[in-house]
């Protein structure tokens, strides 16, 4: 018996915005106005094909992207959660669910030698075209009003959880960390012996913070600032 260990990646795993982090190689380390305004709400995905595209047209080549996006930070106690993970895999499984892309975070992971440690990446499907554009994919096609169209994490976890059962395997325990608003609705799925570990001060823990009453979520709620909390934490469902 198991836990499912359930993490976003910007703004959680990495201090950052991978996304938003990519205009720093360009010359001028930042999008142009015009760029920036057209993002739509609930389209992020279209916006950054556009940004790619941008990108691709400045002539700045895919290793100098990677090189770029290795150096965003990882969040504070990170890496010695994700190493304390992967030291108790026999207790913990764990997951990524993120509006990134593989390629950033496959990249970053791997730089920082801790892509091993996680069991599946679900996240915006990216490649680069022979002409070393970035190319992006939505993740799925889902029916969710609360989320933006190209992924609704709570569809993601569903199917997971029903594909693990098939093989045999039922968690005990669902903890989830995020910060975004799009981390909210996988939360409703959550019941009461799981755990979700907002980010503090961040848009999640605001959302989660200012429920009413009745719509507070079935889960406990545990805010973390530092990683070394949530490795705490996690020591202390161990121990219990």
């Amino acid at each position: 018996m198991k836990s499912l260990l359930i993490f976003d990646f910007d703004h959680t795993i990495i201090n950052d915005n991978s996304d938003t982090w990519i205009a720093q190689c360009t010359p001028e380390k930042n999008l142009p106005k015009e760029l920036k305004d057209s993002y739509e709400k609930g389209k992020w995905n279209e916006f950054m094909c556009r940004v790619f595209k941008y990108i691709g047209d400045k002539g700045i080549r895919e290793y100098e992207i990677k090189r770029t996006m290795t150096e965003i930070p990882f969040t504070e106690g990170m890496i010695e959660l994700i190493n304390f993970v992967g030291r108790n895999k026999d207790i913990f499984d764990c997951i990524i669910i993120s509006d990134s892309n593989t390629v950033f975070i496959d990249w970053i992971l791997g730089a920082a030698k801790v892509d091993d440690v996680f069991d599946e990446v679900f996240t915006n499907p990216a490649a680069f075209d022979d002409s070393g554009y970035l190319m992006l994919k939505s993740v799925h096609v889902h029916l969710c009003e609360m989320c933006p169209k190209n992924l609704c994490k709570k569809k993601i976890l569903i199917e997971f959880i029903e594909k693990q059962l098939q093989k045999g395997v039922k968690y005990t325990r669902i903890i989830y960390l995020g910060d975004g608003e799009n981390d909210f609705c996988p939360l409703t799925f959550l019941k009461k012996n799981d755990v979700a570990m907002p980010r503090k001060k961040y848009p999640l823990h605001k959302l989660i913070s200012e429920l009413p009453q009745d719509a507070m979520l079935e889960c406990s709620v545990v805010v973390w600032s530092s990683a070394l909390e949530i490795i705490s934490h996690l020591k202390l469902l161990i121990e219990g």
